[in-house]
């Protein structure tokens, strides 16, 4: 099996440090499978699209201006 270093902030390896009996490999293994299975989903649901860069980037941002939005209003 292929190894991956992985570097993360000091602040959750110490948290991490507190909970010796997690195999934080196969924690970090999981989470990969999960987004990988997510992104292989939306490729294949998205290739039929005919939507191009630049009309996903516009999407993207009005999305993030009504999510900001209702943040803002919570």
């Amino acid at each position: 099996m292929p190894n991956m270093t992985l570097a993360i902030p000091v602040d959750l390896k110490e948290r991490m440090d507190k909970f010796k009996e997690m195999n934080w490999s196969e924690v970090a293994r999981q989470a990969i499978r999960e987004k990988m299975l997510l992104l292989e989903r939306m490729s294949q649901m998205l290739s039929g699209s005919t939507l191009d860069g630049a009309s996903i980037e516009a999407h993207a941002a009005r999305i993030k201006k009504n999510v900001s939005k209702k943040h803002k209003a919570a």
